[in-house]
């Protein structure tokens, strides 16, 4: 029990140290991201060890899916929206994703082929 006080004391440290970062500066990146990057940098420096937020992160992990039901009832208030917006989405969607797609297979292509 103690493994996940402390874990979650350190996410949630980060986590609102993010949030107090974004608002401080006023800039439109998540306070989540700065978050995670505060905790990352916490492990790269020393100060927090991976297994005193490994406990934390593997609830989170395994509790995912009831973690997004409050942003699909929240995306559901807004479904008008979303309908009038669904050409673009899908486009901008499918689009991003085979643009990844084919830079990450020219990247991998051109990778294995300096190691032969």
């Amino acid at each position: 029990m103690i493994k996940y006080i402390y874990s979650f004391a350190w996410i949630f440290a980060s986590l609102f140290a993010g949030n107090g970062i974004q608002s401080w500066l006023n800039i439109s990146i998540p306070g989540s991201i700065i978050g995670m990057l505060i905790l990352f940098a916490a492990m790269v420096i020393g100060v927090c060890k991976a297994d005193w937020a490994a406990t934390g992160c593997q609830f989170f992990m395994r509790n995912m899916l009831i973690l997004f039901i409050p942003i699909s009832v929240g995306l559901m208030t807004h479904f008008d929206l979303l309908l009038a917006n669904a050409i673009p989405i899908i486009v901008s969607t499918a689009g991003g994703s085979l643009l990844v797609l084919v830079g990450l297979s020219l990247f991998i292509d051109r990778l294995d082929r300096g190691n032969k």
